[in-house]
Parts: C-alpha cells; sequence; structure tokens
C-alpha cells in the first residue's frame, strides 16, 4: 500500500470509531444519572438525616457532566468497536508472534483495569469518611464536577496502576529481563511503587496509597511467578530442539567436509563451439 492509501484507510478507520463512540455516547445518556447517582453514593451516606446537596458553580455545570458521563460510558460500551479498528490499522504490519502478545495482552489488561476501578471505588469510599467531617460542627458541600472529576481520576488511575505487572511481564516475554531478574529487584519495585501510588493518588488518606501500592506490589510478585513459569515453559521448548544441549555463548558444530571433486582432462576447442555448448571451467587455473 502507498502512503496515501494508508492514511485513507487511517481516515476510514478514524471515522467508523468516531460513529461507535457517538452511538455509546447516546445510550451512555440514557444511563448517566444512575451512573451519577452510583459514583455520589459515597458522599451521600454522609447525610444521614439531610438531603444531598452538591452545587453548581453555572447553570451549564449540571448538563456538562451529565454529557462527561455518558461519554465515559460511551467509551466503555464502543469499546470493542474502535478497539476493533485501531487493531485492524495494526495488525496487518505485525508478525503472527506478535498478534499473540497483543491477543494476551488485551485479555489480561482489561480484567485488571477492572479489578483497579473497583479498588477505587472501594478506597473513595472509605476515603471520603476520613477526609470529610461528620461531627456536625461544619457545613460542608461540594462542587459536582469537582466531585466527579475526582472519583474518574482515582477510577482511571487504579486502572492504570494494575497494569503496571501485566508490562513487566512483557518485558520478560520479549527477552529485555529474565526472572531472576526481576526478582532481584523486589525491593527497587517496592520503593517505586509506593512512591508511584503516593504521587498520583490524590487524597492524602493512608487508604488509597496503602490499597493500591499493596495491590500493585502484589501483582508485580505475580509477574515475577509468570516470568519463571514462561522461562521453564521456554527450556522446555528449546530442549526438544536440536540445540537444546549447547550453551548460550556455545556455538553449534558445523561439518566442514567437502566432498572431492574430479580434475576434469583437456578440452579439445580446436574447432568452433556453440555458446550455449562452452565448456565451464573447473580449476582456478581455467579462471
Amino acid at each position: 500500500m502507498t502512503l496515501m492509501e494508508h492514511i485513507r484507510e487511517l481516515r476510514d478507520r478514524l471515522f467508523k470509531a468516531s460513529l461507535g463512540i457517538l452511538l455509546g455516547l447516546c445510550i451512555g445518556l440514557y444511563f448517566s444519572e444512575p451512573v451519577q447517582h452510583f459514583l455520589t453514593d459515597p458522599y451521600c451516606r454522609r447525610f444521614v438525616d439531610q438531603k444531598c446537596q452538591l452545587n453548581a458553580q453555572t447553570p451549564l455545570e449540571p448538563i456538562i457532566v451529565k454529557l462527561k458521563i455518558a461519554l465515559y460510558i460511551g467509551l466503555i460500551i464502543s469499546s470493542p468497536i474502535w478497539l476493533y479498528q485501531l487493531w485492524a490499522f495494526v495488525a496487518p504490519g505485525l508478525h503472527r508472534r506478535e498478534r499473540r502478545w497483543a491477543y494476551g495482552f488485551i485479555a489480561f489488561a482489561v480484567p485488571l483495569f477492572v479489578g483497579g476501578a473497583v479498588l477505587a471505588h472501594f478506597v473513595v469510599n472509605k476515603g471520603i469518611h476520613f477526609l470529610l467531617p461528620t461531627n456536625g460542627e461544619y457545613q460542608f458541600t461540594t462542587d459536582i464536577a469537582g466531585y466527579i472529576d475526582f472519583v474518574t481520576g482515582m477510577l482511571l488511575i487504579f486502572g492504570v496502576g494494575f497494569e503496571f505487572p501485566l508490562l513487566v511481564f512483557m518485558l520478560n516475554l520479549a527477552g529485555v529481563a529474565s526472572a531472576r531478574r526481576l526478582l532481584g529487584w523486589w525491593r527497587a519495585a517496592v520503593f517505586l511503587t509506593f512512591a508511584f501510588t503516593a504521587v498520583v493518588t490524590p487524597t492524602p488518606d493512608p487508604f488509597g496509597m496503602t490499597a493500591l501500592g499493596a495491590c500493585m506490589t502484589l501483582l508485580y510478585f505475580g509477574a515475577v511467578g509468570a516470568a519463571f513459569l514462561n522461562e521453564r515453559r521456554r527450556a522446555r521448548a528449546l530442549a526438544r530442539s536440536s540445540y537444546g544441549s549447547l550453551a548460550d555463548d556455545e556455538a553449534s558444530e558445523i561439518d566442514t567436509a567437502l566432498d572431492p571433486v574430479d580434475v576434469s582432462g583437456p578440452v579439445d576447442v580446436s574447432g568452433p563451439v556453440e555458446p550455449s555448448e562452452a565448456p565451464r571451467p573447473t580449476r582456478r587455473e581455467d579462471l
């Protein structure tokens, strides 16, 4: 395909993906209000004897929040469409092995992201009661747009954080780091994990940082265990091959014995010789 054909295909893929997202947005508008109640439930549980109140800074803010929630829902609903369009554009340039890696990455990335989002909702539920006063001395209300951004940001951060061990395992699959080396890095990995969670979690309470850091640490050791299993499988496959007995830095044996070649006798070139019947030189002296 030429460059212009690739550009046209990219345009068509983006157009189809946009139509899928637009369709998901229309569906998300119908479910936006129940989802908004679900997201604001941790905050509204504080108001036992009174009505839950959320402020709106401008008259357009409730509509903007509803559209934002509908867009998030639309992206999730239409994910099979735009992910397929992305894959259909990228897949022709990948080898068969790289395609298998992509299938495995998607198969594990989606459940891990969902697990991180579920943990984020649990942390928000506990963190709200820790952060906001409950003794009745303060009259506290929050901005609806800021609260929705806070909750969705927590869901995104936890979901992306749960993808970190999968990237570690992909490094082992690509041969960049061995399982023993990954296990030897566990102290630095734990430190960097908790440093990452301390920076990205938007709340100063210990629940979010501890929960995300502990889960990412457990998933890191799970990725190291999967790397050991992958190397054991790779070693068994190598042992079944003809080069399984060789070390990594050992060269294979090459048979250097040559078949003997008989020296031909003299060639009579006194008469005319046709070009198709011209004899080929067989000795170095004849070249």
